[in-house]
């Protein structure tokens, strides 16, 4: 049984996708670039910027499906240029305790609406 995850604290979907679906217990949060769900604009401002708005909008999801961000056990992060990695790291400090979840990065040549930065999750829920 797959049930949408849908919440106005993130960005609509801009395809066919649903925001995240939620199965067993398992979320699974589709890619969230830098877009402010009240204007669907990608958010001005430095990298770090735009990568906090990519944490909010997981956030946003995460919480709609009953969970936070702790309970992300796999996050992965699709950048345009590796050299921002460090910067996501230092981001990912101000969102996340440790035990951190799984991660991958992985440089990608281009990203929906030209951003630098995307993510996608997985959460799961306390009640295993």
């Amino acid at each position: 049984m797959r049930k949408v995850i849908q919440t106005q604290n993130a960005p609509e979907a801009i395809g066919t996708y649903s925001q995240a679906i939620s199965t067993g217990n398992l979320t699974f949060i589709s890619g969230q670039i830098p877009l402010d769900p009240s204007t669907m604009d990608i958010i001005e401002g430095d990298f770090k910027d735009r990568a906090r708005c990519v944490f909010n909008n997981i956030k946003g999801i995460a919480e709609e499906s009953g969970a936070n961000l702790n309970n992300i056990v796999k996050i992965t992060i699709y950048l345009t240029d590796l050299a921002n990695f460090a910067s996501v790291n230092e981001v990912m400090l101000e969102y996340f305790d440790s035990p951190f979840p799984a991660r991958a990065a992985i440089q990608v040549s281009a990203l929906p609406k030209d951003v630098d930065i995307e993510a996608d999750a997985i959460v799961a829920h306390d009640n295993l």
